[in-house]
């Protein structure tokens, strides 16, 4: 590769600078997050994971709810109630049901 094919892919490229912090964890088992970390993601709860070899700190809203209102927003169908798409599912659900229990029964 040419230095001007490397120049060409290194200008298409995005440098995220990764910070690394060292803190005390209290006894009490508080962390504290630098508030220029708090400020970028601006979220005032994190879910905490456990990942075996490292713990994971994800921002999360403080309303989960609100957070996803509108997320499925046209992705369903409009053409029938939410009455009507139910009575399908259960007719569907059942019908699969007899399936395997039919299948079962052949065995």
């Amino acid at each position: 590769m040419s230095r001007i094919d490397t120049l060409r892919i290194f200008t298409h490229t995005v440098i995220m600078i990764r910070k690394v912090w060292r803190h005390r964890i209290t006894d009490a088992g508080q962390v504290s997050i630098p508030a220029e970390v708090r400020d970028r993601w601006g979220a005032r709860a994190v879910l905490i994971e456990d990942e075996g070899e490292q713990i994971v700190l994800r921002p999360v809203s403080e309303n989960p709810i609100e957070a996803i209102r509108g997320l499925l927003k046209g992705k369903g169908r409009s053409d029938i109630s939410a009455a009507e798409a139910v009575r399908q599912a259960r007719i569907e659900d059942n019908a699969a049901s007899d399936r395997k229990w039919r299948e079962h029964q052949s065995d």
